[in-house]
């Protein structure tokens, strides 16, 4: 792959910032848009915009086909079973929040046990401390090793014939770390646990396949790999699902209503109340479309290459401080640091000025950062469009930073 041809597909990419040319480095917030995305969302508005399921004319045809047709792309892209396993819904954070209420709260009861651990995005901490409140369950936290891994011994130790459901992201936003979620989920099941898996991260990334990590849940948004925000994806199994009760209710996922009682409409639809993200559906279609013909194993060597790239030069800038494994191999294309004695805000907004897009903050990891012992970090994030003329601007920029403060101080 060509990172810099694939650039050309990303009109955003396209300006300069501050009167530099763009170098967008915050994919792992939320990743840019190719054209052919934004092409598919605006000609299902100009098109055939119309409600699905429920009307037999011409444009609703459409649109239901184009929504359907979408569940089927995104159950091919991760191998589920069947499009019965494929919910729609906002986000990872929606997918996770539904799991928690509706699974959590029919199987988890006092004294049971929920296992996370202290390197989860908040949207995979809170529904499990809202639900352990509800229940009276114990939460727990899986240990990490000196380098921010996870290891399975501690694992083992961890998890206990009393866990009832353990829920570990498959790549960190913060340190970059691949989790062995597969082995995790062997562990889990030996135990009678169910596996949730929060594939934010890793689903833009690397390939995933459900069926072979056999996890029982797995959540992932459609932002962060090139397709529009508010749409993302609940993959359960079947037999799971069909004994969970939906947690919205309304139009769209009826069968029937009476005055008293009513039933629901079979899967996935039961999960789907309201009018359901239809323009989000269309885009997240286009989205696969696209990094299939790129080729998720090339989008994942190439970020390897960034990553190995970037650690070589960041690494040589004196006073600062890389968080995570050491090894490239060991991470996707996410790189946390901070400079000695310079804020992270401070040097985002260094930065900035010169074009240069960073995260700075917790990255909604408040107690990772505890672990570190740091209130907040700066982060920088690769995807498929990056280039290593990029790392050397960050690097460049870094020591322009280091410079400024040292100045000033």
């Amino acid at each position: 792959m060509n990172p810099y041809e694939i650039r050309k597909l990303f009109p955003i990419l396209d300006q300069e910032v501050n009167g530099q040319p763009l170098v967008y480095l915050d994919s792992a917030a939320t990743s840019q848009k190719p054209a052919a995305v934004i092409e598919a969302i605006e000609q299902y508005y100009r098109g055939y915009n119309s409600n699905v399921h429920r009307g037999v004319h011409t444009l609703g045809t459409k649109a239901t086909d184009a929504y359907e047709g979408a569940r089927e792309k995104v159950r091919k892209f991760i191998n589920a079973s069947s499009t019965e396993e494929i919910i729609f819904t906002r986000g990872t954070t929606t997918s996770l929040n539904t799991v928690a209420r509706s699974y959590g709260g029919a199987n988890v009861k006092e004294g049971d046990e929920i296992v996370i651990s202290y390197m989860e995005h908040h949207s995979n901490i809170i529904p499990w401390q809202q639900l352990a409140k509800e229940k009276g369950a114990v939460l727990k936290y899986i240990p990490l090793q000196e380098d921010g891994t996870i290891s399975l011994d501690d694992v083992r130790a961890t998890i206990t014939d009393a866990t009832k459901i353990v829920s570990i992201m498959q790549v960190s936003n913060v340190l970059g770390v691949i989790n062995p979620v597969k082995e995790i989920a062997k562990i889990a099941h030996e135990h009678d646990a169910v596996m949730v898996v929060d594939g934010a991260q890793s689903t833009p990334h690397l390939k995933v396949d459900v069926r072979d990590l056999d996890c029982d849940f797995f959540a992932f948004s459609g932002h962060k790999m090139v397709g529009p925000t508010g749409i993302g994806v609940l993959y359960g199994k079947k037999e799971l699902l069909e004994k969970m009760e939906p947690i919205e209710f309304g139009g769209e996922m009826i069968d029937f209503v009476g005055l008293y009682e009513s039933t629901w409409k079979e899967l996935p639809w039961k999960f789907e109340g309201g009018t359901p993200i239809i323009a989000g559906a269309v885009g997240l279609g286009a989205a696969i479309d696209f990094l299939e013909e790129i080729g998720l194993d090339n989008i994942e060597r190439h970020e390897h290459k960034l990553a190995a790239y970037a650690m070589e030069k960041m690494t040589a800038v004196e006073g600062l401080t890389i968080y995570g494994p050491k090894d490239a191999e060991k991470r996707a294309g996410v790189i946390t640091f901070n400079i000695n004695d310079v804020h992270p805000h401070d040097v985002a907004t260094v930065l900035d000025a010169d074009g240069i897009a960073v995260r700075a903050g917790h990255h909604c990891a408040q107690p990772l950062m505890k672990w570190l012992d740091v209130s907040s970090t700066a982060r920088a994030s690769f995807y498929l469009y990056n280039t290593e003329e990029d790392i050397d601007k960050l690097v460049s920029g870094l020591v322009k930073t280091k410079e400024y403060f040292s100045n000033v101080f």
